[in-house]
């Protein structure tokens, strides 16, 4: 008889082979449905012209479906801990389809704004994914597996500009929406035969269920200092990726949709250190990780502004530095990232839903916010505002841990 490992709280057992693939499904997944988050920062100056938004403005595209992502996330993830996982999961990939359908086909304003704010919402379905997985998982080899399923979420994020921009180049970009939907719709079948059964023993209500986050978030000290970790790195993200696509569109670059797509896919390497944080964090080098993200990020702002800089270097020369800067701004947000997956998914089991709900939910309100002020940081003072911003952000984040206790684990 093979060997099996028993879920939370769950009403089956999983063979550990059978946990292997569903691991690499749970990557490939989460790396699909987290495409609609991010690609309408590449998309902004045709998105902008077709709905008729100013520069200032126009971040509330991403904004917007940063914010509903958050509301899911303290919303819907909790629900994780008390509602049959495979129904909860299909049920919310099922709502996504429609919402990005009605991104891709409506022509009002209020009405896209407000799709894009639902697509947000059931987009969390992949921090459902996470603490399944998570228990599936020995608590032993919990890093390496959270930062396997963390590779495709943050792969996902960096190739949704690309995979944006040549969509919008070829075919224009609603044509984008219409194809992710299709996509996800296939998705959510396959996950429907596949996703195993994890029944949680929680009876509580609702109400009770939410108010318990608030809770969980004074008892456990590592979730606070995560997400604030996180949240501060995800501010600086967003701050850089909302506005480059605007610097890149203008000279010396001039950079087309599919020059900024190409340019994107830079980025897209920083996945790669998500395993590789993991395992730092499974060896107690948990602090030195976090330390080195944050200065990567304060780093790849201040190289980001002088490539931005007219005539410090040759045009090729600043393309190039501006896309390292893109890849060790990546690897920094990653790794700190997988780091606080990792340290939230070893504390209370049956509160994983929350816990994972909690911390994503915080720090994607500092992406939020971080897509909003890059708007109003390019109106006031160009890139230059962008990037000190940005690297604002990542100070603090430095200073927060290298000044404070790290809380276990």
């Amino acid at each position: 008889m093979p060997s099996t490992i028993r879920t939370a709280a769950a009403s089956c057992e999983v063979p550990r082979s059978q946990a292997t693939g569903l691991t690499l499904l749970f990557a490939m997944a989460v790396g699909i449905v987290v495409l609609s988050l991010y690609a309408s920062q590449s998309l902004i100056p045709a998105i902008g012209h077709s709905l008729g938004l100013q520069p200032g403005t126009s971040g509330l595209v991403t904004t917007l479906t940063l914010l509903g992502y958050a509301a899911g996330l303290f919303f819907l993830v909790p629900l994780t801990d008390v509602v049959e996982n495979k129904v909860l999961i299909i049920g919310t990939l099922a709502t996504d389809v429609a919402a990005l359908a009605a991104v891709a086909l409506t022509t009002n304003t209020p009405l896209f704004l407000l799709a894009c704010f639902v697509s947000g919402v059931t987009a969390s379905a992949i921090q459902m994914l996470v603490p399944v997985a998570a228990a599936l998982t020995p608590e032993a080899q919990r890093g390496r597996v959270v930062g396997n399923v963390m590779s495709g979420l943050m792969l996902g994020i960096l190739l949704s500009r690309p995979v944006a921009s040549l969509t919008a180049e070829v075919a224009g970009w609603r044509w984008f929406y219409g194809g992710l939907a299709l996509v996800v719709a296939v998705l959510a079948l396959v996950l429907a035969r596949r996703i195993p059964l994890r029944r949680p023993a929680g009876t509580v209500t609702y109400p009770r269920l939410i108010f318990s986050m608030w809770t969980l978030l004074r008892q456990e000290p590592v979730v606070r200092q995560r997400a604030l970790s996180q949240a501060l790195c995800m501010a600086a993200f967003s701050m850089f990726w909302t506005a480059v696509a605007l610097r890149l569109s203008q000279p010396p670059f001039g950079l087309g949709n599919t020059g900024i797509a190409v340019f994107a896919l830079v980025g897209a390497g920083g996945a790669i250190v998500a395993p590789i944080a993991g395992r730092a964090g499974d060896r107690g080098w948990t602090r030195r990780a976090t330390l080195l993200a944050h200065a990567a990020v304060i780093a790849a702002l201040a190289l980001a502004w002088l490539a931005g800089e007219d005539g410090f270097w040759r045009p090729e020369a600043s393309l190039a530095a501006l896309g390292l800067a893109g890849l060790l701004l990546d690897m920094g947000v990653i790794a700190d990232q997988t780091l606080g997956r990792r340290a939230i998914n070893l504390l209370r089991p049956e509160a994983r839903g929350r816990l994972n709900g909690l911390f994503t939910g915080l720090f994607f309100l500092g992406a939020a916010a971080g897509a909003s002020l890059s708007g109003l940081a390019w109106v006031a003072g160009g890139w230059p505002a962008v990037c000190v911003g940005g690297a604002a952000f990542g100070a603090v984040a430095l200073a927060l841990m290298a000044l404070g206790r790290t809380a276990a684990p």
